[in-house]
């Protein structure tokens, strides 16, 4: 039988070569992924500065590194694209800004810079496994071309750019808004003022028969019912709650309360993108004690309130009316009395038209007492620390202020959690300087996948990660049986707490034995299988004997290769060869020390200090301690159950 040997030979070849094959697929992957101290991964992509650029490079790092603006820009730009395009074709005016030329609305209405930010963001994103550099030229252009005017590349502040990228980003959401609104109600009329359809008789008799029932020909449930119709303004205004606003767009209200009469207009609400915050003048201070100084109680003095006003001209009628001897005087200045006096219990905003009250100047002053509080808290809080001392000459503040990596927002009732993702310094005095950007690691739903191997739901809130890992290779337990079946490792799922830290390294070590001794397990297994006849073993003893040696050969491949790869690992002891374990020498296989490979950090606990094109990895207790160079600072709030990477 000359072919038994060269078939079991091929087997025994082919089974080496698959398991070669599946080192070369996992292991450069798990040594990649499991060295954080790679000098061939770098982690972002930095930006060039040819032209004092610092200023927008780490503005747009410090974006790149916000997972909810990344969301909105996603679905942003794909509710554009899927909707048709005359919907942001025809122009809708705001009403606020009436005097808007048209290629503004038009532009707004395009999303100009919310395509262009997504662009720069995405590509910002990246994991490269070598150094790479782009320019932020391609979304410089966008802004040119949005607003008609070329960008000085003179030293910029960075708060002024930021202001600008987000006030026109959230100026973009409401004119799309404000299109897809006018759409809507172009397609609801169209749909009811369509009569094509033929006249059904039965529905007219159904129609007849209601009327009769009912009498005065009223079906309508809302009339019937006292309620009134909702107009087709809130049916478009209902639909447009279901999205979700622009991600750094956050409200405030200021409300101000006359001391003397106690009276309170109607508070002013305000939207905005970042939130200012003037340093205070010391050596140290803390992100709260500025927070207190915006929002504490301020007290104004000389002040006109409404309410005093039609007081004192009330009392003013009163005096002239105690003098007068004139019964057609008296007459109307108690008309007078009466209407300024119902304007004063039901609203002093709302003076009569009618009646002629005495000057503002003449007014008495009072004093009134400002509150401003937040209302609608943004999902990422922008802060800007202002820095800048203005007397005779403009100086930098250099005051230290700490601030939290957790920040606490509202009230006891609507209390909301912040976290902190990435910050802006500066270097240098208020002419001059140099900008850099710190942003966390952290790769949040829908951009990481930790697990490719399993379905689940990325773009849904409740989306939650599997807790199985990724498959890795496991080895069969050895036996004295020299199949090639046992020699060949199994590729399976593997569970427990071990499965992550299983990797190649487990495939079985070559022998140094060459007839496998006798084991329990070995003659168990071969107990249940049948046995051959005894001719039949004699006949095959030469090729067992070369089927051995081809099981060792390739055994003696994976395990150089593996111990080339652990080797190359750092932390991992150089210079020492293990001991292979054999059947001989009685010794056990020797999982690898505990110590051997550095103890990663946790990824919180890793950012990325971003300097242009110079990136390195930086923690956070570094990053809190920027605490006089810290100029801008970018808040997420945290999700009710966040999905860690």
């Amino acid at each position: 039988m000359p072919e038994k040997p060269l078939t079991v030979a091929t087997y025994a070849a082919g089974a080496s070569l698959a398991a070669i094959t599946l080192f070369y697929v996992f292991a450069p992957n798990y040594i990649l992924d499991s060295d954080s101290n790679s000098a061939r991964k770098k982690g972002v992509v930095g930006l060039t500065n040819l032209a004092n650029d610092c200023f927008i490079n780490s503005v747009l790092q410090a974006l790149a590194g916000l997972t909810d603006l990344r969301v909105y820009l996603i679905r942003e730009n794909h509710r554009r694209k899927i909707d048709d395009t005359w919907v942001y074709q025809e122009i809708v005016s705001d009403p606020a800004y009436k005097n808007n030329p048209e290629w503004k609305t038009q532009g707004l209405q395009a999303g100009l810079v919310t395509r262009g930010l997504k662009d720069i963001l995405d590509a910002l994103n990246e994991r490269p496994i070598y150094k790479k550099t782009i320019s932020a030229g391609p979304f410089i252009r966008v802004l040119e071309n949005a607003f008609k005017q070329r960008v000085s590349r003179q030293q910029q502040d960075a708060q002024e750019f930021l202001q600008v990228v987000a006030e026109r980003l959230c100026d973009e959401y409401h004119a799309g808004r404000r299109a897809r609104l006018a759409a809507r109600g172009k397609a609801d009329k169209a749909t009811t003022t369509s009569s094509s359809a033929p006249i059904d008789g039965e529905a007219v008799e159904e129609r007849l028969a209601k009327l009769a029932i009912n009498g005065n020909g009223n079906t309508d449930t809302a009339h019937s019912t006292g309620e009134s119709p909702k107009t087709e303004t809130d049916t478009l205004v209902a639909r447009s709650e279901d999205e979700d606003g622009f991600p750094m767009e956050g409200k405030y209200e200021s409300q101000i309360e006359c001391q003397k009469c106690g009276f309170k207009p109607k508070p002013t609400e305000s939207t905005f993108c970042t939130l200012t915050l003037n340093v205070p003048q010391s050596s140290s201070t803390s992100l709260n004690t500025c927070l207190d100084g915006l929002f504490k109680t301020e007290y104004i003095d000389d002040f006109k309130c409404e309410k005093c006003r039609l007081v004192h001209a009330r009392d003013l009628l009163e005096m002239q009316l105690a003098r007068s001897i004139s019964e057609s005087f008296k007459t109307s200045t108690q008309d007078a009395i009466a209407k300024l006096q119902h304007a004063i219990d039901t609203d002093p905003e709302k003076p009569p038209s009618d009646v002629d009250l005495p000057p503002m100047r003449d007014a008495p002053a009072c004093r009134i007492a400002k509150y401003t509080r937040l209302t609608g808290f943004p999902k990422i809080m922008a802060i800007h620390l202002s820095r800048s001392i203005y007397n005779s000459i403009s100086q930098k503040n250099s005051a230290k202020v700490s601030f939290p990596e957790k920040l606490m927002m509202g009230g006891l009732l609507n209390r909301k959690k912040y976290k902190l993702l990435g910050t802006v310094t500066h270097k240098g005095s208020h002419h001059s300087g140099h900008y850099e950007s710190f942003r966390r690691q952290n790769v949040s739903l829908p951009f990481s996948t930790p697990n490719a191997f399993q379905a689940s739901g990325v773009f849904t809130k409740s989306a939650t990660t599997s807790p199985a890992s990724t498959p890795r290779v496991a080895a069969m337990e050895r036996s004295g049986d020299p199949s090639p079946v046992a020699s060949t490792p199994d590729l399976g799922l593997s569970s427990g707490a071990n499965s992550s830290n299983q990797s190649v390294d487990a495939l079985p070590r070559p022998s140094t034995d060459s007839t496998p001794q006798a084991s329990p397990t070995a003659n168990s297994r071969s107990s249940s299988r049948r046995s051959p006849p005894f001719s039949s073993i004699k006949d095959r003893e030469s090729d067992g004997i070369s089927l051995k040696s081809v099981t060792a050969s390739a055994r003696s491949t994976v395990s150089k290769l593996s111990h080339s790869a652990r080797n190359s690992r750092p932390g991992s002891p150089a210079g020492k060869t293990p001991v292979a374990p054999t059947a001989s020498n009685g010794k056990a296989p020797m999982s690898a020390p505990k110590g051997g490979r550095p103890k990663r950090r946790k990824q919180n606990d890793r950012w990325w200090r971003i300097s242009d094109e110079k990136i390195k990895e930086a923690k956070t207790s570094e990053v809190l301690g920027m605490q006089r160079e810290v100029y801008l600072l970018f808040y997420e709030l945290e999700r009710e159950s966040p999905a860690e990477s």
